[in-house]
Order: C-alpha cells, then structure tokens, then sequence
C-alpha cells in the first residue's frame, strides 16, 4: 500500500533533515510538501503544494490524503519583530489546526517539534506556548500525536542565527555535565530528530507520546551503527 508523508516547514533545519530521511525511506511512496512559496526539487517521489497557512480550506486541502503528518514549523522574536501575537499564528494556530485538519480529513497519525521545557503552567512565553500546543493537540488531534521536545539543535542551516553559535558550542564542550535528569537538556543533531520522527511515524502508537532526548537517542543507536 502506498503511504503519503505530509511535511510542513520543510524550510527549517528539522524539516529539511525529515525530507532528506523520507526521501531515503521505502515507506512512503509520497512526500508531500506545503509550502508558502515556490519550492524547487528534482525528486520523484516529492510533490509541492503551494498553501495559505491562514486559508482553512487551503491548508485542510492541503492535508487531506495524508497518512502522517509531520509539522516542523517555527518561528523566531526576530522574524516577527517581537510581534507576540504574529509569533503565536505560527507556532501555535499553524500546528494546532494541521493536528486539526489531520483528524478531519483522516489522518491518524500527526507528529511536531515541541520543545524541551514545554509547560503550559511555565512563566516564560516560549515555554507556556509549547505547553499549550502539545495540550491542545492532544485534545483535538488525531488517534496517535507525537511531540518532539529537542533542545538546542545542531546542524547546518541556511540561516546564520549568531546569537545561537556561541551557546552551541558550549553545549557541545560541556555535554558531558548533562547527566540524569539534565539529559534532556543536551544539544542534539536535527537529523537524529528527523530519525526518531520518521520511526515513530511507522509506529503510530495510540495517544500523545512525548520524545525527549534520551527517547530520541535510542532510536538512532541502531541507525548510527548502520551508517
């Protein structure tokens, strides 16, 4: 039987690296990318579907015939220029209505990039918001929701975001302090990420299921060991 991929926000780092591993993958015929503007790509197995994010009906066309759904999307203060509620449209109404629109049109099975730290009782802004979505997704969303929560991501991105290099490379000389309960807090590569998403896809385990780091690690042991 031939399966169909959704990805939303191929654009960013996670994204880009969940293409790449679809791409490679046997299990999805299709890889269907939504996007705001023109994507160019020379992959047989890719189709492109131009969609506005706050058109309803275009972003639920955009879905419907889809057996997972992987929404990687985000945003940055500095691309929306502090506007909160122009952050809010992209990180919470644009994941809330794909874990919507997935259930809606049939889709069982909806995966998103969360955050380490998420709490909707959290004093900090990002925090609460990440919070609030794995809440509201696992009320409204499809039978088998999967939330990523990584916490600073390493790999190479087509953005240069200077107020993260220097925190990187911290976290990559000093990752042997994160031990137990801080584990989750260590800098992970985007494509483990995207590896553990793709995995838990062709799980499609019942209820919401979070992955942190250690959970996304252990998926990609045995898929390092391959390489």
């Amino acid at each position: 039987m031939s399966s169909t991929a959704t990805i939303i926000g191929v654009t960013g780092l996670i994204g880009s690296k969940l293409w790449h591993v679809l791409k490679k993958d046997n299990h999805y015929a299709t890889i269907r990318l939504l996007v705001r503007r023109p994507f160019q790509h020379n992959d047989p197995k890719t189709e492109v579907k131009l969609v506005d994010f706050r058109d309803t009906e275009s972003y639920k066309l955009g879905i419907e015939g889809s057996d997972a759904v992987f929404c990687a999307i985000g945003t940055t203060m500095i691309k929306v220029k502090g506007d909160i509620e122009e952050y809010r449209k992209i990180d919470f109404d644009i994941i809330m209505n794909a874990a919507r629109f997935s259930k809606e049109t049939g889709c069982e099975n909806f995966l998103f990039v969360s955050s380490v730290g998420a709490n909707k009782a959290s004093s900090n802004f990002y925090l609460k918001l990440k919070g609030d979505i794995e809440e509201a997704v696992k009320n409204t969303g499809p039978i088998s929701v999967s939330a990523f929560r990584p916490s600073m991501l390493l790999g190479f991105r087509h953005e240069k975001r200077f107020a993260e290099s220097v925190p990187k490379q911290l976290m990559q000389i000093f990752s042997f302090l994160f031990v137990g309960g801080l584990k989750k807090y260590k800098a992970i590569n985007a494509e483990d990420v995207a590896n553990s998403m793709v995995w838990a896809s062709k799980r499609a385990e019942p209820g919401l299921k979070i992955y942190e780091y250690e959970d996304m690690m252990m998926v990609n042991l045995p898929l390092n060991k391959e390489k």
